[in-house]
């Protein structure tokens, strides 16, 4: 945030409490001059207020500046400052004052000395020439002007002053500040003394306790250490044990195999015979495959001939059975006739 912002925003808080308007202006006036180190003026006090008319802020401002030069002709009191801090404080505030008033009245004498012995001169001169009336009163103007920023200086050593009365406050602040934290360190460093014997003292009970466990794992490490070697060394004499296990096997491996070589050799010559005896009956397969299929066609053929005969036969039966029929249906002859039919 600008300072111009903050400004008007302190103004703006300062409007709310419905402060009476010389009383506002006043207070607008403190607020630029100490804490901004602005210097006001009736137009600028005007600009940030806005309130009553044009002689309202001009009003305020004088009544400002007559409290401060009424102010700054005081010492310093303060109930919370050690008394050589107000002593020299007042002492600056005061030597300040006093130097800018002696330097003022200095030059305001030496101007007033000049200025009379000029008037003298040209007083004892004005009859006889206008040119040296014009000169006097060019001096006097000059003096006049002196006078002017004599009174500028004065002014500006007032300001000054104001600012030092700004910054002894500010160091009144300041000092209070410091009194308040160093309370509240030493309240912390109290408290914090307390807890760190209380820390240390836990942390030495733990230290107590680690120490213990350390010395129990440290033993029951011995114990396990010594535990692994008696296995190693029992470990060691069984991987010997194995090592003679397996020389004795590898020899009997190895004889099982110089046998199995043997017996799969043999083995081999006895596939040989049986792929001889395969191809055999192989061949004699085929013979019997070429018979059956021979002998299939056969059955084929008196199959058919078979169902030729059954359908002949069935004609025959059928032809028959007419026949029969047709003889019932016939009247019977005489026997005489029925023996030479039959003869």
């Amino acid at each position: 945030m600008s300072t111009e912002a903050k400004i008007i925003a302190e103004i703006e808080a300062l409007k709310v409490y419905g402060l009476e308007t010389q009383y506002l202006y006043r207070e607008v006036c403190t607020i630029l001059f100490f804490r901004y180190g602005i210097t006001p003026t009736a137009n600028k006090l005007y600009q940030y207020v806005r309130k009553g008319s044009m002689s309202a802020p001009a009003e305020a401002l004088a009544k400002f500046w007559s409290d401060l030069r009424e102010k700054s002709r005081v010492r310093i009191e303060h109930p919370d400052l050690p008394e050589g801090l107000k002593t020299a404080a007042g002492e600056l505030v005061a030597s300040l004052w006093s130097q800018a008033q002696t330097s003022a009245q200095d030059g305001l004498v030496v101007f007033r000395q000049e200025a009379q012995e000029k008037v003298s001169e040209s007083l004892k001169a004005v009859a006889t020439a206008d040119q040296a009336r014009v000169a006097a009163e060019a001096e006097s103007n000059q003096s006049r002007e002196a006078l002017r920023a004599a009174n500028e200086r004065i002014l500006d050593l007032e300001r000054h002053l104001a600012g030092e009365h700004a910054r002894t406050q500010s160091l009144e602040q300041q000092i209070e500040s410091a009194k308040r934290q160093h309370t509240t360190l030493e309240a912390a460093l109290a408290e914090a003394r307390k807890d760190y014997s209380a820390e240390l003292e836990k942390s030495r009970q733990e230290l107590r306790r680690s120490e213990d466990r350390l010395a129990a794992n440290e033993k029951r490490a011995l114990l396990e250490i010594d535990h692994e070697r008696q296995m190693v060394v029992k470990a060691h004499r069984e991987l010997l044990q194995l090592r003679n296990s397996s020389l004795e096997n590898e020899e009997q491996l190895r004889f099982e195999l110089a046998a199995s070589k043997a017996e799969l050799a043999n083995t081999r010559q006895q596939l040989g015979v049986t792929e001889g005896r395969q191809e055999e009956l192989k061949a004699g397969n085929e013979k019997q495959l070429e018979e059956l299929a021979a002998l299939r066609l056969t059955l084929v053929k008196q199959e058919t001939q078979l169902a030729l005969l059954q359908r002949e036969l069935e004609l025959a039966l059928a032809a028959s059975k007419q026949l029969q029929e047709s003889i019932a249906s016939k009247p019977a002859m005489p026997k005489v006739a029925r023996r030479n039919r039959k003869i």
